[in-house]
């Protein structure tokens, strides 16, 4: 039989499924506190450093303009501690280190906010592959699966949650205004799982609420 446990942490409607790694809908009547999304300051810098078993991160980025460069300098890696620069569209809004497929090896989770009415999310990551040098971690497009970008119009969320990389945005009903969303929330929560050339986030709970 199937259990399912929800609560709310941090502004996320957090779920968990006993003995089902499905993807699933869960019907309304559930509730969630308000959204605590995370804005970056106009022009200032993002600077931050974080650690997580033995491995160092530092992230950077100059946060002026609509196109930033984003650096990830790692520490106590094996192999290859070379920072790692690209270019975003948009701002770090913020970084988090987890290790959600538990096998000692952290990941940086770098969020990023484009510039514009839409608030677009994106996500750059990488895994500490085996200690030993960073791998990329990808993340699929919400319009690539057509159940979860239904209504879909942008001010993502992300954060690590227990175990899972959960990614919330408002839900667009066909004549809102991009002002005043009136379809709840939905939120997609990620595992890490091994792909061709690297690491996947593949959504193992689509809920709304």
């Amino acid at each position: 039989m199937k259990g399912l446990l929800a609560c709310v942490l941090g502004g996320f409607l957090l779920v968990t499924t006993f003995a089902s790694a499905e993807v699933s809908i869960t019907p309304g009547g559930q509730t969630a506190a308000a959204p605590s999304k995370v804005s970056p300051v106009a022009g200032a810098p993002f600077d931050k450093k974080l650690e997580l078993q033995g491995i160092r991160f530092r992230v950077t980025s100059a946060n002026n303009s609509s196109v930033n460069s984003l650096r990830i300098v790692p520490a106590g890696l094996e192999l290859d501690d070379s920072p790692i620069v690209q270019t975003i569209d948009g701002t770090v809004t913020d970084a988090e280190v987890a290790d959600l497929n538990v096998d000692g090896s952290p990941e940086i989770y770098v969020y990023v906010t484009s510039a514009g009415s839409g608030s677009y999310g994106s996500l750059v990551a990488y895994s500490a592959n085996r200690r030993k040098s960073l791998s990329q971690i990808y993340l699929p497009p919400v319009t690539e699966n057509k159940l979860a970008s239904k209504g879909y119009r942008g001010h993502d969320e992300f954060a690590v949650l227990e175990g899972v990389l959960s990614h919330r945005f408002p839900i667009y009903r066909e004549k809102d205004s991009n002002a005043k969303p009136t379809g709840g929330w939905r939120q997609l929560q990620y595992k890490l799982v091994p792909g061709e050339a690297g690491w996947i986030l593949k959504v193992d709970r689509v809920v709304e609420y």
